[in-house]
């Protein structure tokens, strides 16, 4: 496996220095008021990418991988966005951090949110010199966070453990809620069972949107989430090459949740602050 050279590792820390921030600076109640929130679900192949946005406001939970960057921007500056007020990586696998090098030298981002578990990859090495260029100091979510931006609260769920014995990546996912009014919009990141086990515990509440954990392949805790949180809608990230697991569809349809695929298309809904629906 290659290593991160010595800059690297020292960038990595430097960068991260915000650890603590994430637990106090920001953090305030969720917000009851209601407004229009859009969710653009990107059509970015076994990739995460999801814009929501406000009138004034505008947040990108990951990034797809690399290359998917300009993508993204394309979109941005479809719908007159010129600021990312926060960027959440849920964590650092390629198909979510892969696109934020370009991002972040491209458009400014007031605030960028982490995982704590880094990864040996070119994708994370440019995702820390992008940083260091645009300088940004990411705050490294290592509890529970609530931000409001805009009359959305986004409260971030961070991993119980330091490092995980199973696919320790994806179980230090961030899982994000997005709250408006009475909707809320749940992404899982690629929470394995043993992330998905820690959020039952501690976090779990009803959602209008569950943006289904790990691409869709089968969780055994997939039942038990499902019933915490009843959706209404499903997206589930995947690919030709990589589908979904049919036993994950079969859950989701048999917990009456509506399933949408972005390996079939993007997905655009819209939240009034009562219901969320696939936008017209």
């Amino acid at each position: 496996m290659r290593r991160l050279r010595t800059g690297k590792l020292l960038l990595a820390a430097l960068l991260t220095a915000g650890l603590l921030a994430g637990c106090t600076a920001g953090s305030t109640q969720p917000s009851l008021e209601n407004v229009e929130l859009n969710l653009h679900c990107f059509s970015a192949g076994k990739a995460d990418a999801f814009l929501l946005w406000t009138e004034d406001s505008a947040v990108l939970i990951d990034t797809g991988e690399k290359g998917f960057g300009k993508e993204i921007l394309a979109y941005l500056e479809e719908q007159g966005i010129e600021k990312l007020d926060a960027l959440i990586i849920s964590h650092f696998d390629k198909d979510h951090v892969g696109g934020a090098a370009k991002i972040l030298k491209s458009i400014e981002v007031g605030a960028v949110y982490q995982s704590n578990y880094p990864k040996d990859s070119s994708e994370y090495e440019n995702y820390l010199e992008a940083l260091e260029l645009a300088g940004v100091t990411p705050v490294t979510v290592t509890c529970d966070t609530v931000v409001s931006i805009s009359g959305v609260s986004y409260a971030i769920d961070a991993p119980a453990q330091s490092e995980y014995a199973v696919d320790p990546s994806n179980n230090s996912s961030l899982i994000v809620t997005a709250t408006d009014g009475s909707c809320r919009l749940l992404f899982m990141g690629d929470a394995e069972d043993a992330r998905i086990s820690e959020y039952l515990a501690q976090s779990a509440q009803s959602c209008s949107f569950l943006k289904v954990p790990y691409h869709g392949h089968w969780q055994e805790m997939l039942p038990e989430l499902l019933e915490a949180v009843d959706p209404q809608i499903a997206v589930i990230t995947s690919s030709d090459e990589i589908p979904e697991d049919i036993e994950t569809v079969e859950a989701l349809e048999t917990a009456g949740a509506q399933v949408l695929l972005t390996r079939e298309a993007a997905w655009d809904l819209v939240c009034d602050g009562e219901q969320v629906k696939i936008a017209e």
